[in-house]
């Protein structure tokens, strides 16, 4: 059973607040892991705990290429799908890398995936390569790939990533800066283009920045078409983990509120944008689904 089952509430009753005018009415979501297939009773169970969103993660670039592989995956997660109302977000795998060649044909099977199953949003990480050569070549493949999901009326999200593990400055990726994303975003100047802006890697990158979280907000929220929530203990060097909490490792996923994010700074600026708020939290730190909702909606909405 998947992990969006745990915990399932004992009726479905929709997130209170949720609905009528309340800012997040809309636009709250969830990640399904990524080693899970979720089953259409569990993602109505997400639709009556108040979420409108589900992200998903798409089969490995392997059968992504491979068209019949692509197609069997695609109608077999429509067909999940089917029952509810759930927008979907389809998150590509991690191992895609735009700057090679060869993966220019799982990128057109993710985006075929995608218009498939009626997905919004198709997350991308871009910005790994270390190359000038190589992230000319992927800005190349985005553009094409931007024509694309412009044709199937989908949105590409450019994700902002943060090193698990504490690294050396020389061993940064350029998609661990949020201003390098949101500027490739720019230069691709394709309104099917935008940027996923997550939060918990962005609290990593702030802090081995030594810059404010909220100010990084401010100066990419103009081209946020998707944010990713969740928590971490920030930027720990020396002894003090809490017991159940990996030590060393920076990205934890866990759910908001547990960690050392200023939600209480951040909430007017999500409150008052328009992109869905989906939350990517790791199976070991996930709290039951409306619980996790309603915490969270809180979090973002008290004053």
């Amino acid at each position: 059973m998947s992990d969006v089952a745990t915990d399932r509430p004992r009726s479905p009753q929709r997130l209170a607040g949720l609905s009528g005018e309340h800012p997040l009415d809309g636009r709250l979501g969830l990640a399904v892991s990524r080693e899970a297939w979720p089953t259409a009773p569990e993602l109505k169970r997400l639709e009556a705990c108040g979420y409108a969103w589900v992200q998903l993660h798409a089969p490995p670039v392997a059968m992504l290429a491979d068209a019949t592989s692509a197609r069997h995956w695609s109608d077999c997660l429509r067909a999940v799908l089917a029952p509810t109302g759930l927008r979907v977000v389809l998150h590509a795998p991690d191992a895609l890398d735009l700057s090679v060649r060869e993966h220019a044909a799982a990128l057109a099977g993710l985006l075929g995936c995608a218009e498939r199953v009626g997905a919004a949003i198709v997350v991308l990480h871009a910005g790994r390569a270390a190359g000038e050569e190589q992230l000319e070549r992927e800005e190349v493949a985005l553009l094409r790939g931007s024509a694309l999901a412009e044709r199937a009326g989908l949105r590409l999200a450019l994700e902002n990533l943060a090193p698990a593990y504490p690294i050396g400055a020389d061993e940064r990726e350029p998609a661990h800066a949020p201003l390098f994303v949101r500027d490739l975003v720019r230069r691709l100047d394709s309104p099917a283009v935008g940027m996923a802006f997550d939060v918990g890697h962005a609290h990593v990158t702030a802090q081995l920045d030594g810059h404010a979280l909220v100010d990084v907000l401010d100066e990419v929220a103009d081209d946020v078409a998707l944010f990713h929530l969740h928590d971490n203990l920030g930027v720990r060097r020396g002894p003090g983990t809490p017991p159940g909490i990996m030590p060393l490792r920076l990205d934890l996923h866990m759910a908001p509120g547990r960690g050392t994010v200023p939600w209480r700074a951040l909430a007017p600026l999500l409150r008052e944008h328009a992109a869905p708020l989906v939350m990517e939290i790791a199976s070991g730190h996930r709290p039951e689904p409306l619980r996790l909702a309603t915490v969270s909606a809180e979090l973002l909405t008290r004053a």
